[in-house]
Parts: structure tokens; sequence; C-alpha cells
């Protein structure tokens, strides 16, 4: 990443944070990887990870910023965070729902929720539905 952003998210891996940041970045159109460090020697007794191997990647997802993490089993993703795709058309929650449902979490695929290979949930919504919702006749947002 070449500019440094005020806010960023963040995400734990045990150690799939590359493969996820490559999943992620070639799904998405305007997406890219950027810095990518990785462990020293030094701190082997706190982290355990082999000198050499990722530690961190940086990528953007349509212009938002995230830095993955190769943290260790320590931590796992919940539900209670999900990342929101407004979609322009049903072409586009259809491209999206089949490459995030893939090997991901059946149990968890509905309603526009998923879960995927990785653990992360996705909301996958066409943008006319959110407009839907937030119709001012309250006839027509129920609906």
């Amino acid at each position: 990443m070449a500019s440094v952003y005020k806010i960023s998210t963040g995400l734990w891996f045990d150690s799939e944070a590359l493969d996820a940041a490559q999943f992620y970045t070639s799904i998405f159109k305007n997406a890219s990887i950027g810095r990518i460090t990785r462990y020293g020697k030094e701190g082997f007794e706190f982290h355990h990870k082999p000198e050499g191997s990722v530690m961190t990647v940086e990528f953007t997802l349509d212009g938002t910023p995230f830095v993955a993490l190769n943290g260790g089993p320590l931590f796992q993703f919940s539900v209670a965070i999900s990342f929101i795709i407004n979609c322009t058309d049903q072409d586009e929650v259809d491209y999206f729902w089949e490459i995030l449902t893939d090997r991901g979490d059946p149990a968890a695929q509905q309603g526009g929720w998923l879960k995927n290979k990785f653990g992360i949930s996705w909301h996958v919504i066409q943008k006319e539905m959110i407009d839907l919702l937030n119709d001012p006749d309250p006839e027509n947002s129920q609906k």
C-alpha cells in the first residue's frame, strides 16, 4: 500500500493470510496486494513461526484497505462481523455468491449471508434491495 489509511481492517488468520489475500484480490476487479512482511528469527519464543514465513499481508479491495496477520490459532472469525458487498445486479450477486461459497460453511449460507472457506462472513446483496428497505413508504419497505 502506497499510503497509510487512517482506518483499515485487520484480519487474524492462523497461517492463511497470504492465501486469503490472493483469493480475495483475484475475485474483485479493483484489488491489489501491497506490502508483505515476514517473521524473523527474533521473537520465535513468542510467535512460534518459522523465520521467513509470512507475518502480514496488506491488500485492498475496491479501495478498502486490509491487513491480514498470520497470528496463530488463538482467535477465530465470528459471524458478529461480516463484509457487505453491494452488488449492482443479480449477475454480480451470483458471481460473488458462487465464488465465496465454494468450500465455505453450507450451514451459514442463507438470505444473502455466507461464511467462506477462510471462516469470514459476507453479506452479498443487490443495491436495489437496500433501496427497497429504505423506501420512505412503509408499505413498500415492508414488502
